[in-house]
């Protein structure tokens, strides 16, 4: 019986690794990852492992954000200068590059 109740505390602290990072967000980016680096078992571990990184530095809220602005940057017209050039917009995409490089470093 110990066993059975030890196991599924090891999974939920392994799983827990993308911190408040909802489901759905982390096989977004694990599946758009894998489609740059391959859809290889070893890409897979790569890409799991560098959300794993990157929710270890941002928060959610910090990644959401950064992922907004990147986004909307790629719309046109006058009004997505908004997303490019702000002052809040180069914070974001900074502290997102950040964790990025940090994960390719570690995972790759």
């Amino acid at each position: 019986m110990p066993l059975l109740l030890a196991a599924p505390l090891a999974f939920a602290n392994s799983a827990g690794a993308a911190g408040d990072y909802p489901t759905a967000t982390i096989a977004d980016y694990v599946l758009g990852c894998m489609q740059t680096n391959g859809q290889t078992r070893k890409a897979l571990e790569s890409c799991s492992c560098s959300i794993d990184v990157i929710a270890s530095i941002l928060p959610y809220d910090h990644y959401e954000r950064a992922e907004t602005f990147k986004s909307m940057s790629l719309t046109t017209g006058e009004n997505a200068g908004l997303f490019r050039e702000s002052a809040p917009a180069k914070a974001a995409r900074t502290e997102l590059k950040r964790a990025q490089s940090e994960a390719d470093v570690r995972c790759f």
